[in-house]
């Protein structure tokens, strides 16, 4: 759990300009984060090159936009503890080159079912994960 992160003397994140986000700083980092670039959708999924997740969870792809919120989920994917390579969530609406997608790390806690995906905008089951306060995201452009 991110208690568990917690106690690292150091903790490496970069906040997205503005928005309030932390994303890790690098591949050699082991604290939660997302590592994903702009990408093609016209296989109806996208692809985290890694994600680093403190507990078993969820990448989950929201629709985003100018303002950098979180909006409806567009796709998700499972995530294991610790390093996740290639994460693939397959995507269950339409997203054109040029929408904007936040892929973010959820935990597992919260839901009435281990394993089944429950989150919806705002619930608290299998809800986002939040490192220093900041959601554990990386926005990408489909290409």
């Amino acid at each position: 759990m991110i208690n568990k992160l917690m106690a690292s003397a150091f903790v490496s994140v970069s906040l997205l300009a503005g928005a309030g986000f932390a994303q890790a700083a690098d591949h050699g980092d082991m604290h939660p984060g997302v590592w994903a670039d702009d990408q093609s959708v016209s296989s109806g999924t996208v692809t985290a090159e890694k994600v680093m997740a403190g507990e078993n969870g969820w990448l989950v792809v929201h629709r985003t936009n100018e303002d950098m919120k979180p909006g409806p989920v567009v796709g998700y994917a499972p995530l294991k503890e610790g390093e996740n390579m290639d994460v693939a969530a397959i995507l269950t609406e339409d997203v054109m080159p040029g929408d904007h997608l936040m892929l973010m790390v959820h935990s597992e806690e919260g839901g009435m079912k281990t394993g089944a995906f429950e989150y919806t905008l705002g619930a608290k089951e299998d809800g986002p994960i939040k490192m220093d306060g900041n959601l554990v995201m990386k926005v990408i452009t489909a290409e």
